[in-house]
């Protein structure tokens, strides 16, 4: 049997789960999944999922017309008995539920987004007249505060990639598999710093992703869309004493093409390279939390500081608006500004 691709394998799965959620779910709900199909992808679809059952979830809990059926026997109808303020009675629910004897809690962006999600589904079906009202259309959305970007300071990175190679700080357990995995290691978390690509885009490369010829990786970005990232010398160099060690490796199946294996001899998962980047950062400061998205922001910012080109930091960091850019990036261009007011003299000595 062919070897999935990693990307494919997620869809696979993805479309797995999305049947097994829709088991949950009122039966109208498929109709707005498979309209949805061709404009998204399977891990928005799965995000959408998840919230419609979590909104259905309340609707069953606290409607006295849902409470009398099986949450799969809700009506379409429904969508059109309920008012703005059955919305807003929804999203102070998210505030703490419990499920199962699981608590959960929603701050302003997790409600955000289901309210996001909501609004999704309920203009598919007015869209196609199926409905009369928009409830969500006039709930306002949760007032978002914006958040301290957090990243590594130019010393702070070089510590880290120094502790990676020697190792000296780690536990006695950690170093019993640090010999293993610090060729590894190194060449992974350099090319995070070093290209700024997403952790999923990480370790969904396979070996021939990699072109010594025009030191670049190809990578599929969360839309889909294959693009090609250019590395440095410090990468590439990184790279090549990886993959002279990967390629006296055997992997088991399924991951026979991945480029970054665990010691299982699996392809690496989101979930291990977030616990390897946690794992090392913080022997380098324990005030900052860093993730792999925190190396990603700490590349968007030297790029920033060494070219002042924003639109070149959207396009390699693959934003398709260059306001998303600028907004994680505003502190540095007020300084930049604040240096502006010093080029320009008005009168010579």
């Amino acid at each position: 049997m062919k070897e999935h691709t990693y990307h494919e394998q997620i869809n696979i799965d993805n479309a797995v789960k999305l049947r097994t959620i829709l088991t949950t779910l009122p039966r109208f709900c498929a109709d707005f999944f498979r309209g949805i199909e061709p404009s998204t992808s399977s891990r928005t679809r799965i995000a959408y999922a998840y919230d419609l059952r979590t909104f259905f979830e309340f609707l069953h809990e606290e409607n006295p017309i849902c409470k009398k059926m099986n949450m799969s026997d809700i009506p379409l109808s429904i969508l059109d008995e309920l008012k703005p303020v059955d919305i807003e009675e929804y999203l102070d629910y998210l505030k703490y539920y419990t499920k199962d004897g699981v608590e959960y809690t929603n701050k302003e962006r997790g409600k955000m987004r289901k309210l996001a999600s909501l609004r999704t589904f309920y203009n598919y079906f007015y869209k196609k007249e199926l409905i009369e009202k928009n409830p969500p259309a006039l709930v306002t959305m949760p007032k978002v505060h914006e958040k301290n970007i957090v990243r590594l300071d130019i010393d702070e990175v070089a510590i880290l990639l120094d502790e990676v190679e020697q190792g000296d700080k780690l536990t006695k357990k950690q170093q019993q598999f640090h010999n293993k995995t610090k060729v590894r290691d190194l060449a992974l978390l350099t090319l995070l710093l070093g290209t700024g690509i997403r952790v999923s885009e990480c370790v969904g490369l396979d070996i021939d992703d990699v072109d010594f010829k025009n030191n670049g990786i190809k990578i599929h970005r969360k839309g889909g869309n294959e693009v090609i990232i250019y590395f440095g010398e410090e990468v590439e160099e990184a790279l090549r004493d990886y993959l002279e060690q990967r390629t006296h490796m055997i992997a088991v199946e399924g991951s026979t093409n991945a480029l970054f294996l665990s010691l299982q001899m699996k392809r690496m998962s989101v979930r291990s390279v977030e616990l390897l980047v946690k794992k090392y950062s913080k022997l380098v400061t324990q005030l900052k939390n860093i993730t792999p998205h925190k190396l990603r922001s700490t590349y968007g910012t030297n790029l920033y500081r060494e070219t002042g080109d924003i639109y070149l930091v959207a396009d390699v960091l693959g934003h398709k608006d260059v306001n998303t850019t600028r907004k994680h990036y505003a502190a540095i261009e007020e300084e930049r500004r604040r240096k502006a007011a010093g080029f320009v003299k008005l009168r010579r000595e």
